[in-house]
């Protein structure tokens, strides 16, 4: 049986494989593309297809496609094969340069954002070299950028590559100032942690909510739900350890860093978080990590769910994106060292950060934006949508005391005692973790905790690499003209410091008092939803910044705005619509079947027996009775609602009246319904219930 060092990246044609394959010069030139984002050498591409054609049929690949993420927030692949006529009647396999650098898939049933019209239907997808190819089942995937016919793009790669590039340009120029001339790139770096849920594949199909929005619209509290915390990090049931097996396995075959696996706080809540790898990768890796986690559940009979929220009363899931800044030497610049009070070079990354998340909370606070995550945030299982920095008492410490220009006497190191002489000593660290931040400092990188479960991570890194290119240029852009370098940077420092410390806060997250102190003493923004925080995409400071840097142009920026916002209008309407189709032809049915077999009880007994009481039945049924007419005009009135969001002048003006009008009436349809399924026998109730669903896998 195979090691996992003899089978990790099998299916990956990385570094080893190209160095094997290819010609010392193309390697070279390869390598260079890819390392220091030199510009790609057209003379390579024949080369490199040919021997990337060969090594894939070797594994079995018959076809090959440009891999790409267009706005659909998922990822798409057109297979061509790779078979061409010979003469002789049969077939030759081939693979040129130009089918590898250049694809043309249909654009016209992508998201555009009036990037296009309907009748422009031509696309282009660009490989990109800086990504490694791979093989998924019998087709060989090429990871591309996604751009229309114009030039725009259409994709969520493209604009990430944009954005690394900036913070690498900006960044190479503060280390220049500060003598290090070896640098050659700068990338930042991503460990995605993944949270999802696993439901039985009989009871998913059970549920037509599930199948069509991914949560559960309805379902009343289980008598046992996360109260005990006997999940979180607990014993993983066999069923769930043969999958996560099984996961691992698919995942280590690609080139995916799988690292970690455990139970999660909610009954049925798992998580996966990898090694973290430059951005670009680690965005592929996961959309693969997300593709791969539902597929490989389908084989042990479950359903991979990755809404955000499947499950009301219990916890969400999300994704916490750990995202630090390196050199290709490996230098970490967010690493601190020793004596951070002393690390010039550290303060300024870390004052870069600082005013990034301060200047562009609003961004931030954007890119994690969906209807499902708007159920998330702020629920006391996620970090609320007030963008916050925790930084722990050390860094604190230091950053207070050049504000107030005094001396920094150092956290002293703290030995663990833990009062049995045959357990290990070892010394505390200088700052506890604050799991209520959205934006937590963690020792050496940042945890950006608002994401998704479902989200792709590269919006959140394109806005978080953007923002912090933004104030490494303003850094840059003053130093360079210093007379004093010293002088200029302590000031600047200590500038960052005072301008920018209302956003560092190290407390409790979730407690109320937290978010009243937050936007009425500090000022800083909480868009609690989707159509709160979007339109600000579009706000003045957001687009000089981000085509400043090119990492968007005005246009594709317009475009994203009215996506997303369609995106959510569209998520929230399948979701109302749903409702109304269960609540009509399930719920109301299966509760007046219970009903009437009560009435018929009751009947029989005073048939039997004038003098039996019948005050069960005719409680019960009076209770129901009441319960099945609130159920009756809640949905009217929805679906009603739901008409007159034709009626909209706008998508913006639409979400609007979803999140004012249609939301609220979700919630009041909601709560009739689970209350009758918790007096309604349980042979008449049409699906699975929450006990079911989140135990069932458990068993």
């Amino acid at each position: 049986m195979a090691t996992v060092s003899e089978y990790f990246g099998s299916m990956v044609f990385d570094d080893r494989v190209m160095k094997a394959n290819l010609s010392a010069s193309v390697y070279a030139s390869l390598k260079k593309t890819i390392d220091e984002g030199a510009k790609l050498d057209p003379s390579v591409a024949n080369a490199v297809a040919d021997a990337m054609k060969d090594w894939a049929v070797a594994h079995g690949a018959t076809h090959y496609t440009h891999w790409f993420q267009p706005l659909t927030g998922i990822t798409a692949e057109k297979h061509d094969s790779f078979i061409s006529p010979s003469p002789d009647g049969g077939v030759i396999m081939e693979f040129s340069g130009k089918e590898l650098i250049k694809g043309e898939p249909d654009a016209s049933s992508f998201p555009s954002g009036g990037l296009r019209a309907t009748f422009e239907a031509r696309g282009y997808t660009a490989w990109d070299p800086t990504s490694y190819a791979f093989i998924k089942g019998k087709t060989l995937c090429i990871p591309t950028a996604f751009c229309s016919y114009a030039g725009h793009a259409l994709d969520k790669k493209t604009p990430l590559l944009r954005s690394m590039e900036a913070l690498n340009k900006q960044a190479l120029r503060i280390l220049r100032l500060f003598g290090n001339d070896k640098a050659k790139c700068v990338r930042s770096s991503v460990g995605p942690e993944q949270e999802y849920f696993l439901v039985t594949k009989e009871m998913y199909d059970a549920r037509p909510d599930l199948r069509f929005t991914g949560r559960t619209l309805f379902g009343a509290k289980p008598p046992k739900g996360q109260e005990m915390d006997d999940h979180y990090f607990g014993v993983i049931k066999p069923r769930v350890a043969a999958y996560m097996e099984e996961l691992n396995h698919e995942l280590w075959k690609l080139g995916i860093l799988a690292k970690t696996e455990h139970n999660e706080v909610a009954p049925a809540q798992h998580e996966l978080a990898p090694i973290y790898t430059t951005t670009n990768i680690a965005t592929d890796h996961n959309q693969l990590t997300m593709e791969i986690m539902q597929k490989v559940a389908q084989k042990h009979g479950l359903v991979c769910l990755l809404h955000e929220k499947p499950f009301a009363g219990v916890n969400g899931s999300g994704k916490h994106n750990n995202w630090s800044i390196a050199t290709d030497q490996g230098q970490n610049l967010l690493s601190p060292g020793e004596t951070p009070y002393e690390n010039a070079q550290f303060l300024l990354f870390l004052c870069a950060v600082i005013k990034a998340v301060d200047d562009y909370q609003d961004l931030l606070r954007i890119a994690v934006a969906t209807a499902g995550n708007d159920h998330r945030l702020g629920a006391n299982e996620a970090p609320p949508a007030v963008v916050s920095i925790f930084l722990g008492d050390e860094l604190n410490a230091v950053l207070e005391a050049i504000e107030t220009d005094t001396p920094y006497k150092g956290a002293e190191k703290t030995q663990m005692k833990l009062g049995v002489d045959v357990l290990p000593k070892f010394n505390r660290d200088t700052t506890d973790r604050n799991r209520t931040s959205p934006f937590a400092f963690t020792g050496n990188k940042f945890e950006f905790r608002m994401l998704g479960s479902s989200n792709s991570i590269a919006c959140a890194n394109i806005m978080l690499n953007s923002a912090v290119a933004e104030s490494l240029k303003i850094y840059a852009d003053r130093l360079e003209q210093a007379d004093d370098f010293k002088t200029t940077l302590n000031a600047m420092i200590r500038k960052t410091i005072k301008d920018h410390k209302h956003i560092i806060f190290n407390g409790n997250g979730y407690d109320d008092s937290w978010i009243k102190e937050a936007t009425e003493q500090r000022g800083l923004l909480n868009y609690r939803t989707t159509p709160d925080c979007m339109p600000h995409l579009l706000d003045k400071k957001n687009v000089d910044m981000l085509t400043a840097h090119k990492v968007y142009s005005e246009e594709e920026l317009r475009s994203r705005c009215e996506i997303m916002l369609e995106n959510y209008c569209k998520t929230v309407v399948i979701e109302a619509n749903t409702m109304v189709d269960m609540a009509r032809t399930q719920i109301v049915p299966a509760v007046e079947s219970y009903v009437y077999d009560l009435t018929k009880t009751a009947t029989a007994k005073k048939a039997l027996d004038a003098s039996i009481s019948c005050s069960y039945e005719t409680a019960l049924v009076k209770k129901l009775s009441v319960l099945v007419d609130r159920i009756a005009a809640k949905t009217e009135e929805l679906d009603d609602a739901l008409l007159s969001l034709h009626d909209a002048e706008n998508v913006t003006a639409e979400s609007e009246m979803i999140r004012d009008r249609i939301l609220c009436l979700m919630s009041e349809l909601r709560l009739p319904c689970d209350e009758a399924e918790t007096i309604t026998a349980k042979k008449y109730w049409p699906f699975p219930t929450y006990g079911d669903l989140l135990f069932g896998v458990q068993a």
